[in-house]
């Protein structure tokens, strides 16, 4: 018998507004000091170079700009837990637009003049919309305030690349940690509906997935905790299942505690 659609949680709209603002603060303190040397450094993102994952970084808060600038779509097309795997069909197109605005970065006055303006259109893009309003994505129309907490994600996820390629350490605001991780982790719940494993990432998300046995009571019989950054590479597609376990990134305990499978849940 399928399993019933999971309800996506809510998410506090002062709290993921102030996270997503935050997380690009940190990005670009840190952006704003890289040398040459470290802009041409490679990444674990194919052939995108530092400079190319900054104006990447830019093109995240940026795709909120143009999606509130736009006239309302008529519709929503898609809802937040379906987002993830909805962007494993655009991987071509959001390269194209990268290496256009890292190119227009180095005409218009370098990456600081591109996250400069970022920051101040941001602002102003989330000062003259609601969360319910809906926008033009590259998915469809969403609701402002879901875009925003898949906005948590990437900035998460590309803090992580941008310190794992130069070296560095940005910080991760907790609320865009939080946000991240249980996106990824409903995420995970809707593509393996189940009660059969238990998945933990502490402090900030414990879901139940997998088909089988339901546990009611007492120690789950399979369980899999990890930490916040380990499960959001687990979940890209930049850890493999198998490393992260060697390596004692995760524990699994029980016969069904192997979510290889249905990794990665984000394209």
């Amino acid at each position: 018998m399928p399993q019933p659609r999971k309800r996506a949680r809510r998410y506090d709209s002062e709290k993921t507004r102030a996270a997503v603002t935050a997380q690009f603060a940190h990005v670009r303190e840190a952006v704003e000091g890289l040398t040459p040397e470290q802009l041409a450094l490679p990444t674990r993102l194919g052939e995108w170079t530092v400079r190319d994952l900054a104006a990447h970084i830019a093109l995240v808060l940026r795709s909120v700009v143009r999606g509130v600038a736009a006239p309302e779509p008529a519709a929503r097309d898609v809802v937040l837990l379906d987002w993830p795997a909805a962007t494993r069909g655009f991987a071509g197109a959001v390269d194209e637009d990268t290496r256009e605005l890292a190119e227009w970065a180095d005409e218009a006055g370098g990456l600081r003049e591109l996250y400069a303006r970022t920051a101040e259109e941001f602002a102003g893009a989330l000062a003259a919309a609601p969360d319910e309003r809906l926008i033009v994505t590259r998915f469809g129309g969403m609701p402002l305030g879901d875009f925003l907490v898949t906005r948590t994600v990437e900035l998460t996820v590309h803090t992580d690349d941008l310190n794992a390629a130069a070296g560095l350490a940005v910080p991760h605001d907790r609320q865009a940690l939080a946000a991240c991780t249980r996106v990824l982790a409903d995420a995970l719940a809707s593509k393996a509906p189940g009660g059969s494993v238990e998945l933990r990432v502490p402090p900030y998300a414990v879901v139940q997935c997998v088909e089988g046995p339901r546990h009611t009571r007492g120690t789950p019989p399979n369980v899999v905790e990890t930490d916040p950054l380990t499960w959001a590479r687990l979940a890209t597609g930049r850890t493999p299942w198998g490393e992260a376990l060697a390596e004692a990134r995760l524990q699994a305990s029980g016969d069904r505690a192997d979510l290889a499978p249905w990794l990665p849940v984000l394209g």
